[in-house]
């Protein structure tokens, strides 16, 4: 197993029109699993995803990746130093086959245009390299079955498997899904829940923000909480379930009312 990705943000600050959606935030990660990224709506988990994955640049502060500067490279260089990103709205080839979304991932593996390496199979052996590490990755992800399938005709919670195989096959180190349970029945989201236990267990560390906070304290070996910006919590599942700050910037009330609840809570099974 290959060493664990460093990443480290530090005192990232991005603001949009004086507005700070990330605020002086910064944590530092290097032991591999899953971590959890929760907040209300408008905390600035989407915004912190978008400069982890390049899409934006910091107002201030930096992203260090394995030791190396890499705040605001493009993209497609975070993917080149092994970044990978779903997005909220699902974002697959829905005119491509299951196998197809999966090879178009593999471009710069096959030395050439993914869509020409496709009609053009026989030319080299690489390309059929190619589609056997694909068809790996999608009997990793349970779809193996309809790789010859086009895309749009799965149900939903199988689209959602084809788009993280599709970002596992650019051999990411630091995986971010943004939302992938959103939408999915009970089943497909216990499902999806084993297959990124599966994929930190293979050394890839995830960093997964979800609004089912049940289940990524489930699958979480550490959880961040961002509220209005701040990181306001930082600790293991039990420990951010229990922390008074996290629960009044869900319930809505001030953390010394949330304690007080607990007291008075605790006081009254102690009378019964």
């Amino acid at each position: 197993m290959s060493q664990h990705v460093s990443v480290e943000v530090r005192s990232v600050t991005k603001d949009f029109g004086g507005v700070s959606a990330i605020d002086d935030v910064s944590f530092h990660h290097d032991t591999g699993g899953v971590i959890g990224l929760i907040g209300p709506n408008g905390a600035g988990k989407t915004t912190l995803f978008n400069i982890l994955s390049g899409a934006d640049r910091p107002t201030s502060g930096s992203i260090v990746l394995n030791d190396e500067d890499v705040t605001g490279q493009a993209p497609y260089r975070m993917n080149h130093r092994g970044v990978a990103r779903t997005f909220q709205n699902l974002e697959v080839f829905t005119s491509l086959t299951v196998a197809e979304n999966v090879m178009v991932s593999r471009q710069r593996f096959m030395g050439r245009g993914p869509l020409l390496s496709m009609i053009t199979p026989a030319n080299s052996g690489n390309v059929r390299r190619q589609r056997e590490y694909a068809q790996q990755l999608l009997e990793r992800a349970g779809v193996d079955q309809y790789a010859d399938e086009f895309v749009g005709n799965l149900p939903y919670g199988d689209q959602r498997r084809v788009e993280i195989a599709r970002a596992m096959a650019t051999e990411p180190q630091l995986l971010l899904l943004d939302e992938p349970l959103a939408g999915l029945s009970r089943a497909e989201s216990a499902g999806l829940t084993e297959l990124m236990t599966q994929t930190a267990a293979d050394g890839i560390t995830i960093i997964l923000v979800e609004h089912d906070v049940a289940s990524v304290m489930g699958v979480s070996d550490r959880v961040l909480v961002l509220n209005t910006g701040q990181l306001l919590a930082d600790g293991t599942a039990a420990q951010i379930q229990h922390d008074s700050r996290v629960q009044a910037a869900y319930l809505g009330v001030s953390p010394q009312s949330s304690t007080d609840q607990t007291n008075d809570d605790t006081a009254a099974r102690d009378a019964e």
